[in-house]
């Protein structure tokens, strides 16, 4: 009874569902005008009346914090405070949003159309949206949304201004204010921009710190940022970066402000407006620039479906709640509290676990579409090489098969019940017709269209087997992609999957010692918070015990008859990047001398050498996401030494006997992909 109770509760799928509401369904039966020019009445933070914009400035470049550092930075580089604090000045107009409602405005009667035009569905949890007004009233707000698409900030301050909720100022790249126009009215739209990298630019620091701890401690609006720090290419979640979140929490460590609420924001997209785009840019195509021209150019996507999107604001975190226990807040009062100091060990370590925390409550609160299962049995079909595609009521059997496993891991599915599910597969596939082929009832990625449609009365110049295989490989990693968005579903049960088929026995102590090196080796992959490596054991075995898959006692672990489907199914989930780290070990142990500049391109250039010698199963090996993450994960462990300072600065040192040991352990982890096409 007690562990129903547990499963329910991993489970929340059909409470979460009656949830949401499409909030373009009345946009297509009222006016767009009236919305746009309807009366706008949010409420504040404490009921407070918010200051102007010059007002804001001005309590920054007043601020104690800021003007010690000027003081620091005039006598380090010999200049008048004066001319620091003009330095200041004009780093804060560059940066400094300037809301105005009339833009606002402009962009809610804008969006309303693109939105109508582009997606079926705009579907938002309104009881989140109701614990975000409360929340607002009460605390100073951060909003943490996934990152995905350039439609992600777009579409927050859509919806809060559809629901009459304090529109947020939002942290975005400098690259943005390449765009002109666009970008000076995103900035008047709510927008304050910041570079990349602050490298060691003291009064810049100061000044992005200052501005964003007033705005907070003030309640002049929510503050809005995304964790991971740019899109994820991949449709996983990236490592947070802690930089932001360590900004927003001080005025809390310091006791400046009595709590504040952290809500993480979840937005899934059906179809991702920008797929093609991101392939191309993990296979080493350079982004485009993003230009005001570049916006128009691309108005060709309005002829495209998109599907829905499902937007879910998660839970308020507090702050003081987190900090409970964990943080002593007396070192603050050590030091006076303008005085800028670095973060404690014990501050880093709370800030990154906290970010941890909130990646998984965006992770768990993604609704994924029966797209994102159809995607799973696709690539696995192809990396068997099954030419002949699969016919549709086996492809639709084990879409079916894969929807329920996922429930009982607690996915936030979103099939329909009420409608066959033939029909669900074929609206799902026919949404995604440029990615997938059916011919004579067949299902397969279409990989053979890719080379592009021949002009009439033109020869086609003849394609090279690399760029064929390029070709084909942005297919595959745009159906990668939607697979990813599942990954942190059946990730833990896929390394506990992994350990047990490479493990010489059933003993317990030896598979968690697998599931423990793969958790590692991992961790820079995927979101496994740090120190939880029995935790995320623990919740495997339970998942799999639960589902019939596992017998687990004191001792020994046991496979079931009706647990070798699963089995077979999660060891293909962790089998390309299994691939993909072993043959960057074997790229690394046969270079002599590489700098991290030349990484990337050089083992492309391997990959693709193997790829087309049949060497290598994966083609999405050819993600320079993989790659880098392979990298950091051989520095993390001490296989390979970056060099920094000197003559050789960033030159890699290679520990090639470590190397070839973590080959070797990374290929007894590949079973062979025709056993698990034939388990599923």
């Amino acid at each position: 009874m007690a562990s129903e109770a547990v499963y329910s509760h991993r489970d929340p799928m059909l409470k979460k569902r009656d949830d949401f509401e499409d909030i373009l369904e009345e946009r297509r039966n009222s006016s767009d005008l009236r919305y746009a020019l309807k009366c706008y009445t949010p409420v504040l933070y404490k009921g407070l009346t918010p200051c102007k914009v010059s007002e804001l400035k001005q309590m920054v470049l007043q601020s104690d914090q800021l003007g010690y550092v000027i003081t620091q930075v005039s006598k380090e580089k010999g200049m008048t405070t004066d001319e620091v604090t003009g330095d200041a000045a004009a780093i804060l107009e560059e940066m400094a949003q300037r809301l105005q409602l009339s833009t606002v405005r402009f962009f809610a009667f804008t969006l309303s159309k693109v939105f109508k035009t582009l997606f079926r569905s705009i579907c938002v949890n309104e009881e989140g949206l109701q614990r975000l007004q409360q929340a607002i009233h009460n605390h100073p707000v951060v909003l943490l949304p996934s990152h995905r698409s350039y439609m992600d900030f777009l579409l927050m301050s859509y919806i809060l201004y559809t629901y009459d909720l304090a529109l947020p100022v939002i942290a975005a790249g400098m690259d943005f204010m390449g765009m002109k126009v666009v970008g000076e009215m995103l900035r008047m739209s709510g927008a304050f921009f910041i570079r990349r990298s602050f490298g060691g630019d003291k009064l810049y620091w100061a000044v992005f710190s200052e501005y964003v701890k007033i705005m907070l401690k003030n309640g002049y609006a929510p503050v809005e940022f995304f964790l991971e720090g740019t899109r994820s290419r991949t449709a996983k979640s990236l490592t947070p970066k802690l930089g932001l979140l360590n900004i927003v929490m001080d005025p809390f460590l310091k006791g400046e402000v009595f709590d504040i609420s952290l809500v993480p924001v979840s937005i899934s997209y059906e179809r991702t407006l920008e797929e093609a785009l991101y392939a191309r840019e993990l296979l080493g195509v350079p982004k485009p620039k993003e230009s005001t021209s570049g916006l128009f150019k691309a108005r060709k996507i309005l002829s495209e479906d998109y599907g829905s999107i499902h937007v879910y604001f998660g839970q308020p975190v507090s702050v003081r709640s987190l900090a409970e226990s964990r943080v002593n807040r007396s070192q603050f009062n050590l030091i006076p509290r303008h005085i800028p100091t670095r973060p404690s060990e014990e501050i880093l370590s709370f800030v990154n676990d906290s970010a941890y925390r909130l990646v998984r409550a965006q992770e768990e609160n993604m609704v994924l579409k029966p797209w994102v299962l159809l995607a799973f049995v696709l690539l696995q079909k192809q990396a068997a090489e099954d030419k002949q595609g699969t016919a549709l009521d086996e492809f639709t059997e084990q879409a079916v098969w894969l929807r329920d496993l996922s429930r009982h891991y607690g996915a936030f599915l979103h099939w329909p019940d009420h409608i066959p599910p033939s029909e669900v597969v074929s609206s799902s596939l026919s949404l995604h017709r440029g990615l997938v082929r059916i011919s004579e009832g067949r299902v397969q990625l279409a990989l053979e269209q890719v080379g592009g449609q021949q002009v009439p009365g033109e020869t086609r110049s003849a394609i090279t087997p690399e760029e064929e295989l390029l070709n084909q490989a942005v297919v595959i990693l745009s159906c990668v992609s939607y697979r990813n968005q599942a990954l942190n579903v059946f990730i833990r049960p896929a390394l506990l999957a992994s350990a047990i088929h490479t493990a010489a026995s059933n003993r317990k102590q030896e598979i968690y010692n697998g599931f423990s090196f793969l958790r590692n080796m991992f961790s820079n992959e995927f979101i496994l918070c740090p120190g939880a490596t029995v935790q995320d054991f623990e919740e495997a075995c339970y998942l799999l015990v639960k589902t019939g898959a596992l017998q687990i006692n004191q001792q020994e672990v046991l496979i079931t008859e009706r647990g070798h489907r699963t089995l077979a199914f999660l060891t293909s989930v962790l089998d390309p990047f299994l691939q993909g780290y072993q043959v960057v070990c074997r790229f690394l142990c046969e270079e002599d001398c590489l700098t991290e500049k030349q990484f990337i391109p050089a083992v492309r250039k391997f990959i693709i050498k193997h790829l087309l010698t049949g060497r290598l199963r994966y083609i999405e090996v050819l993600s320079s996401d993989l790659q880098k993450n392979a990298l950091a994960a051989l520095i993390r462990l001490g296989a390979v030494q970056k060099i920094k300072g000197g003559e050789e600065q960033g030159t890699l040192k290679l520990n090639k006997v470590m190397l070839n040991s973590l080959e070797d352990t990374l290929g007894g982890k590949l079973p062979t992909q025709k056993s698990v096409v034939a388990h599923l």
